[in-house]
């Protein structure tokens, strides 16, 4: 009995440098678990585990697939990823849907969407006018306007790429919203 326990005792204490040695794991053609520090050869053509200190996965090892698993393969991705597009598709549908009730729901979102930009468009080309004005009286550096007009030009470009963007949103979305309700 207290030989019983001390080998209970030895095994245990052993278990945790045991682990240690265990940092790969598979199971064969056989059915049967395999363990050990390098890819033991039952492995072969199987799965296998990487796994750390602790015992947990850290890494899955697709065995090296022949030309007829990798082509088998490579379709079955093909199509998850076709399911995958299918599937944000419908949502994106579904999400279109519950957005607009009509394509008016459409062009008022738009317009709403664009009134800051055209706001903000509209002051800049203003504030070009005014730049022109004082550069045309001669009683300020030209360079600092010249300077001052390229900077609302550049901001005047990117409000009208903003306003394209959204312009091409929402035309998109009222395309859809036609295809998906059949109105036009």
């Amino acid at each position: 009995m207290v030989l019983r326990s001390a080998l209970l005792a030895a095994a245990l204490a052993a278990a945790p440098l045991c682990a240690d040695a265990q940092s790969f794991r598979c199971v064969g053609k056989d059915g049967k678990k395999y363990y050990g520090q390098a890819v033991p050869p039952q492995c072969v053509g199987a799965v296998v585990e990487q796994m750390n200190a602790q015992g947990a996965v850290i890494r899955r090892i697709e065995p090296q697939a022949g030309g007829d698993d990798r082509a088998k393969r490579e379709g079955e991705e093909a199509e998850r990823k076709k399911q995958a597009t299918v599937r944000d598709q419908n949502r994106r549908d579904q999400a279109l849907l519950a957005t607009y009730s009509s394509e008016k729901d459409v062009e008022d979102m738009r317009a709403r969407a664009l009134e800051n930009d055209q706001r903000s468009l509209k002051e800049l080309e203003a504030r070009i006018a005014e730049l022109n004005q004082r550069r045309a009286s001669g009683k300020e550096d030209p360079k600092a306007i010249d300077t001052e007009l390229q900077v609302q030009r550049d901001m005047v470009a990117a409000k009208k790429k903003g306003i394209d963007a959204i312009n091409a949103k929402y035309d998109e979305d009222k395309k859809r919203y036609i295809e998906l309700t059949g109105r036009k």
